[in-house]
């Protein structure tokens, strides 16, 4: 299976990988290493490689389907679960306290180039090699092979809400943007595609901005519901969109870019068994699977995304 990875992997022997194996709802740590303040001290024993995972439930869970494939093959991994944003696990990549974690393509790829411009999934996968080797010169950093499981941040809005202003696309949003709030996490304001991609692209300048820091979860889905925030930006594969009839905005000018879900690693401390293990999760994984795990672990069920990404792995014959 083809991998891609930075150039600076090619001028080595083989690419690395990293994974651990407990990954956890919120604030809440499954396993013996976890890290709930983002700290960059190292995770795992000596010789095993530590999968992060970001803070909101899906990059738990699969950080748990890429730590569970891993040790289920025999390569030793623990986890490192709910370091915090894409700005501050980055840098745990960068000084090596972990590993790998899962990443979206195309978010990694305005953190890597903030003048990117590309769009489609393939032209991501593209422009990603040469952008983190840019970055982090000397972190040896590469991504693997993308799944077809695709994440994307979105503009939702009520049904009630899209009726009252007739809002179908974000273009149809900026002609009443001053009148709206919209909540996000805090690093929208700042993000290519949060605040300052929605005035360039739209000339949408929201009225008030409400910072709701729990990756378009409940806190988030609450404030929508009470209209104490208009537009909100969840997910797309969140299982609440369909469970409230909320509405998805359309986005005719692309400000939410392709966002494959892969592994980010540190090319240099994984061997290529692993890599082909991560490949091998990447393979089978679906945007259906997303929702579907994120519903057993968000939803009523409130299963641990440790025994969710378990029974996965079984269902795809990955758990040994």
């Amino acid at each position: 299976m083809k991998n891609l990875s930075h150039p600076r992997a090619a001028r080595r022997a083989m690419m690395g990988l990293a994974g651990g194996l407990t990954a956890m709802l919120a604030l809440t740590a499954c396993g013996a290493n976890s890290d709930p303040q983002g700290e960059t001290e190292s995770a795992g024993p000596e010789g095993s490689i530590v999968v992060g995972s970001a803070d909101f439930p899906e990059s738990q869970i699969i950080a748990e389907l890429y730590a569970g494939a891993l040790n289920a093959a025999g390569v030793e991994a623990t986890t490192k679960p709910n370091i915090g944003s894409r700005e501050i696990y980055y840098q745990a990549m960068e000084d090596g306290s972990i590993n790998v974690i899962p990443e979206y393509s195309g978010n990694l790829l305005l953190l890597a180039d903030t003048e990117a411009t590309a769009a489609s999934a393939e032209e991501i996968m593209a422009a990603l090699p040469d952008a983190l080797a840019a970055k982090s010169p000397d972190a040896n950093l590469g991504v693997l092979e993308p799944s077809e499981a695709e994440d994307k941040d979105a503009l939702v809005v009520t049904a009630a809400t899209a009726e009252e202003y007739g809002l179908e696309s974000i273009a149809d949003l900026a002609e009443v943007c001053g009148e709206i709030t919209l909540g996000a996490p805090s690093t929208f304001q700042e993000r290519s595609y949060g605040l300052p991609g929605l005035k360039e692209k739209y000339g949408c300048e929201p009225g008030s901005f409400e910072a709701l820091n729990d990756g378009g979860g409940e806190l988030t889905l609450q404030a929508l519901l009470n209209d104490d925030v208009q537009v909100a930006d969840i997910y797309t594969t969140t299982p609440s969109i369909e469970d409230n009839d909320l509405v998805v905005l359309e986005d005719p000018e692309n400000n939410f870019i392709a966002q494959q879900v892969l592994p980010l690693i540190n090319t240099e401390t994984v061997s290529e068994e692993a890599q082909n293990v991560l490949n091998e999760v990447s393979a089978q994984l679906t945007t259906e699977d997303l929702l579907s795990l994120n519903r057993e672990v968000s939803g009523e069920e409130k299963r641990s995304p440790a025994d969710a990404a378990a029974d996965w792995l079984a269902d795809k014959g990955l758990a040994g």
